[in-house]
């Protein structure tokens, strides 16, 4: 969502960290290709004018232009401006009030909001243990409650039977009294919408608001329509009175002007963002992070949180003593090649790297996507459990029939032997020193070694802390790397090889234990 407004204003912040010394214009300059670079990702004007002003009022006092690092001083002070126009604080939906609270969702039609409703359900529901109940108010488009219905079905959330001919008001006040009499925690009221705001639709919310007595109203607004889903936020806020908002299609390739002007212009809260079509791929909104990853610096603590949720501990656990006895066959490859598929594959992850964020383009021109774990998945599935156990056995007759079941050809089951060999030896060194649980570490290292890129992933694949080394032991570590046909040299300039870059996590810092591949992060070295 963020990418191009992530590129500039790096760009341009580098410009400043880069420097000495800076003065009065300098700040200007640069303030005013930040101003660019908002407008051109359709932030609204006057959140823009706003956002500079405070911007550059802080940064052209004394304090900043004679600190010792003025630069980087003025990074943090677009940082902080950033996360107070997105809001300081994330907010969650509000479930404070006697039960059932009612939740209404609003918003134009193709937004989002029956997706949206069966998301927040699924979230109530298994997150904090609700008994949730959905009705759909909307009567005039064909299947519209049918539809809810289904997805009730999907993600194990009771909705409201239909009866046909009531009228949205009825069916509002059916559903209030059913989750009373049914001890429902929370009613979720799915709102009609139209393409356009008018009277009619208005009046219609206005008197849902007036039966049901919503202790929520989330307007559902699609990120990509950029300034007219800010005019659409004001209309509703001034006729039905919204307490938040939920942006849907983050995960889009707009340029995230709504969701920087939302909060900034009706002063409600995001409190959710769509990030894909799936049930799951909702997320709550943490203005830090946001902020954090449209400057370049990352999200460990999202990348953490995901973790969490779809990492298996006991399975790790088991995966890391037996990466211990120095053993790591192709089932162990595709179990981690899996769960970095559910973490948002290698991009997803690099994404919330700091300072990873622009290996994307490097990764994509070596062909390292969610395509080419694909087809390695595929490969693996298609050998016998003996092959997979033993890959040794996968000789010219076997490969071909391999092949054929995956829909590839020898050279990429070649390519991914290989890489299999290279982490299979780095993992039984790092099994050797007793540092378990880096199998996750070791497939991204081993995969950004293939495209040239080891170094920019210190830490990552059980790789000591460069900083530490001499030259010698990191050419001797880039020989090992090319032997084991993982490629690509350790560029200079990077964070813990002493020649600048960015600066890595704080010392000590670490991820929870029990999460495999992720733990400790130590060739991130330390801010100096």
């Amino acid at each position: 969502m963020f990418e191009s407004l992530q590129e500039r204003l790096g760009s341009i912040l580098n410009g400043l960290t880069g420097r000495g010394a800076l003065n009065e214009a300098d700040v200007s300059a640069a303030l005013r290709e930040v101003r660019r670079a908002l407008l051109e990702a359709d932030v609204a004007l006057e959140v823009v004018r706003s956002f500079t002003d405070k911007v550059r009022e802080k940064a052209v006092g004394a304090a900043v232009l004679k600190s010792i690092k003025p630069g980087q001083m003025v990074v943090k002070i677009v940082h902080d401006e950033l996360i107070d126009m997105l809001g300081a604080e994330g907010v969650a939906i509000d479930l404070n009030a006697p039960a059932p609270v009612v939740v209404m969702m609003v918003g134009l039609q193709g937004s989002g909001k029956t997706t949206t409703a069966a998301k927040i359900a699924r979230r109530l529901t298994e997150r904090q243990g609700k008994k949730v109940l959905m009705a759909s108010l909307d009567t005039r488009r064909p299947a519209a409650q049918e539809q809810l219905r289904q997805l009730g079905e999907q993600v194990k959330v009771a909705t409201l039977p239909i009866v046909t001919g009531q009228t949205p008001v009825d069916i509002a006040r059916r559903a209030v009294q059913a989750a009373k009499l049914g001890g429902h925690d929370v009613v979720i009221l799915d709102t009609a919408g139209r393409t356009h705001i008018d009277e009619p639709l208005m009046a219609e919310m206005a008197d849902i608001r007036k039966v049901s007595a919503p202790h929520e109203i989330l307007l559902v607004a699609d990120s990509l329509t950029g300034q007219d889903a800010v005019n659409l936020a004001k209309s509703f806020d001034d006729r039905v009175g919204i307490t938040g908002l939920v942006l849907t299609r983050m995960d889009g390739d707009g340029r995230g002007g709504a969701a920087l002007s939302m909060r900034a212009v009706t002063g409600k809260p995001i409190k959710l963002i769509g990030t894909g079509e799936k049930m799951d791929a909702l997320e709550e909104f943490h203005p830090k992070r946001i902020a954090d990853r449209i400057l370049g610096m990352g999200d460990i603590v999202s990348l953490v949180e995901k973790a969490a949720e779809n990492i298996d501990a006991e399975q790790a656990a088991a995966m890391a003593k037996k990466m211990q006895s120095g053993k790591f066959d192709l089932n162990d490859l595709a179990a981690q090649l899996q769960q970095m598929s559910k973490m948002g594959g290698m991009g997803g992850i690099m994404g919330m790297m700091p300072g990873m964020g622009k290996m994307k383009d490097q990764m994509a021109a070596a062909g390292l996507d969610d395509k080419m774990f694909g087809r390695q998945l595929a490969i693996i599935s298609s050998m016998t459990k003996k092959e997979r156990a033993n890959p040794d056995l996968l000789k010219h007759s076997r490969k071909k029939r391999i092949a054929a079941g995956s829909g590839t050809d020898a050279a990429e089951i070649n390519k991914l032997l290989k890489m299999h060999r290279g982490m299979a030896d780095m993992m039984k060194a790092m099994g050797g020193k007793g540092k378990g649980g880096g199998l996750m570490r070791g497939m991204m290292g081993g995969l950004a070694s293939k495209m040239g890129l080891g170094g920019m992933m210190p830490g990552m694949g059980g790789m000591p802390d460069l900083s530490k080394m001499d030259p010698k032991q990191i050419e001797a570590l880039q020989k090992q790397a090319q032997a084991a046909g993982l490629g690509g040299g350790l560029p200079k300039g990077l964070p813990g090889m002493g020649g600048g870059g960015l600066p890595g996590l704080p010392g000590g810092m670490k991820l929870p234990g029990g999460l495999p591949g992720l733990g400790g992060l130590p060739g991130l070295g330390k801010k100096k």
